[in-house]
């Protein structure tokens, strides 16, 4: 298995993580304990997931991982969704970080059946 650092979705997922501190830092000082906190934890939630799942032993492991992962994008997405119905965050720069938390769940899901198909093989 490659390091954490040699996958595109590990990459993608360090700029998205850097996107949403960008998009919470104009967020209320209330918030930054609240909200904007919590879509931070998910997005690094995100790319360490992936990165631990990749240093695990087996397929198995990497694969239940990875949908750590994808469970953190979701909840990410989430939480982008609340900031826009709630009008925190500049809408245009959330829906870019939304399209782009987009990508990378799809990458995720692409890795999974890659690694499945693998680990069938």
């Amino acid at each position: 298995m490659k390091s954490h650092k040699d996958l595109e979705v590990w990459k993608h997922g360090i700029q998205l993580v850097k996107a949403v501190y960008h998009a919470t830092n104009g967020y209320p000082k209330e918030e930054m304990y609240g909200l904007a906190s919590q879509m931070r934890r998910a997005a690094v939630s995100v790319v360490s997931n992936i990165a631990e799942g990749a240093a695990r032993q087996g397929n198995k492991e990497f694969i239940q991982f990875l949908y750590i992962a994808l469970g953190s994008a979701s909840e990410l997405d989430t939480q982008i969704e609340v900031s826009r119905e709630i009008g925190l965050g500049d809408t245009k720069e959330l829906l870019e970080v939304q399209e782009n938390l987009e990508s990378i769940s799809k990458m995720i899901q692409g890795l999974i059946r890659s690694v499945k198909s693998q680990a069938s093989s």
